[in-house]
């Protein structure tokens, strides 16, 4: 199998939920991030891409029919260049990398760009469709914005809990304390702040409309500040919007080729991608699923924990971020040091190609040779890829 490697990432700021990126309809989102990853590659021919895997996890809205076509359709590529999207939840965009990598692997593609879009903003309400014409009684519409919808009766309870409660009981589970959350969030937002202030995520982020910067984060944020909120999913629970992931509106990109394709592509490679894999557990322990999602990658790659440098793992929520560090009995002071999902944001569809880009950006920034980026996915999965520095 060849080596596949990253070349190029850029994202652009994530916008909060009905914030600066709202009126911004998700493929002219998914276009801007396209048109701001080829432009970091001049001298790459747009028609020389073998293909194009998009996450998205709703495409309920203006993101349905295939909205990484959409996007290539959008940002004036040649209509020759095809284009897929995949949906696995929080996960599809760096399903959408690990897809992409394994083409070039195998010898079916040679440039490939991997990215993904979530406007949570937009996402719409949807009514069931009725069996037959003019039913009798009222329909009820439905959020597509986070979480289960139109839910199936065989579906056993406690599969279907919410995103908070089955992280409510994972703290249970884990002994995890609301003080050691709120720490975590705060971390968080001061890391992110710090890592724009200085000039981190410059060369990563593309500005939109009149959004340049993340706009959840609050650099201000201290756990006295976020002592002070009240749990969101129990009267005595841990979690509150302070510690968890909020919605955001963005979209992320990578490109990928093979080993020669830096010709091509006029660029030399960042990392290569050594180890990729998934892993699943029961649906409402998806917090936790991170940990042997991880393992396999790093024995994929031949490495172990003691190798990794630096880590990269989608923040959705403090406590099950906590966990899975714990778990893993890696030093906390190497998981995402550029800050997280609590105060980057999470667009769902986005936010794995977001922590791979960053991920490859801190090995090079910091001459570190190997890192781990990884990502829960809701109804219990969770992917994971190594990157070592090329």
């Amino acid at each position: 199998m060849a080596p596949s490697y990253l070349y190029a990432a850029v994202r652009t700021p994530f916008g909060r939920y009905s914030g600066a990126l709202a009126e911004m309809r998700p493929d002219d989102l998914a276009a801007a991030a396209l048109s701001g990853l080829l432009a970091k590659a001049p001298d790459l021919d747009p028609g020389r891409i073998d293909d194009v895997y998009w996450g998205n996890a709703n495409g309920a809205g203006e993101d349905n029919r295939n909205v990484g076509r959409m996007a290539v359709l959008l940002a004036g590529l040649p209509t020759s260049v095809p284009a897929a999207t995949v949906n696995r939840l929080c996960g599809s965009s760096l399903d959408a990398a690990i897809i992409g990598s394994r083409a070039i692997a195998a010898g079916d593609a040679d440039v490939v760009v991997a990215g993904g879009v979530e406007s949570m903003t937009r996402a719409p309400w949807v009514l069931p469709k009725p069996s037959r014409a003019f039913p009798a009684q009222n329909m009820e519409a439905v959020s597509t914005t986070l979480g289960w919808r139109l839910v199936n009766p065989k579906m056993p309870a406690e599969w279907t809990a919410s995103l908070g409660e089955c992280n409510e009981q994972l703290g249970d589970k884990h002994g995890i304390s609301r003080e050691r959350q709120d720490a975590f969030a705060a971390r968080s937002h001061q890391l992110a702040a710090r890592a724009w202030d200085d000039g981190f995520y410059r060369d990563l982020t593309i500005a939109v409309g009149d959004l340049d910067r993340d706009e959840s984060i609050r650099a201000d944020s201290t756990v006295d500040k976020l002592a002070t909120l009240k749990p969101s999913f129990r009267k005595d629970g841990t979690i509150t919007a302070g510690n968890a992931s909020p919605l955001n509106d963005g979209a992320a990109a990578v490109l990928l080729g093979s080993a020669h394709a830096g010709r091509r592509i006029g660029l030399d490679p960042l990392a290569r991608i050594a180890g990729r894999a998934a892993h699943a557990v029961d649906p409402q322990e998806f917090g936790f699923a991170p940990v042997e999602a991880a393992h396999k990658a790093l024995r994929q790659a031949g490495i172990g924990w003691s190798d990794v440098d630096a880590v990269e793992l989608n923040e959705a929520f403090a406590v099950q971020s906590l966990a899975c560090v714990d778990a893993w009995g890696v030093d906390p002071e190497i998981v995402n040091t550029r800050g997280g999902a609590i105060a980057i944001g999470h667009p769902l569809g986005a936010s794995g190609a977001r922590i791979l880009g960053t991920l490859a950006h801190v090995l090079r920034e910091r001459g570190q040779r190997w890192g781990v980026a990884a990502i829960c996915i809701g109804v219990g999965q969770a992917l994971a890829v190594v990157l070592e520095n090329a």
